[in-house]
């Protein structure tokens, strides 16, 4: 008996990365305070969903704790490829970054 949202299975959270999963974590929150409120006010229709609330944050949290231990592995970031006419004008204003770096680390070993 599965106990909590459909939309957050423990499967796919792995799949979530960092900003995503603070992401649902804030809406989580959001969405429990309300419940919460709802619930002091006589207006709440399902007190499961209080609990199913509360076992996604938990569920959340440990994700990102793994993550911080090492134990889980954060998923790559799926980079969007670059277009190749900005990649000219971008080399060259690294090679002119560049070259003052190299000149205060020459600075540096002659003193």
């Amino acid at each position: 008996m599965a106990i909590g949202s459909k939309e957050l299975a423990p499967v796919e959270l792995d799949t979530f990365e960092d900003e995503r999963l603070i992401d649902e974590l804030k809406k989580a929150k959001e969405e429990l305070f309300n419940l919460r409120f709802q619930s002091a006010t006589g207006q709440l229709e399902s007190h499961g969903r209080i609990r199913a609330v509360k076992r996604d944050i938990a569920r959340i949290y440990t994700v990102i704790r793994e993550r911080e231990l090492g134990i889980r592995a954060t998923p790559v970031a799926v980079e969007a490829p670059a277009k190749t006419t900005k990649k000219a004008t971008t080399t060259k204003k690294t090679d002119a970054a560049a070259e003052p770096a190299a000149e205060v680390a020459e600075e540096t070993k002659e003193a």
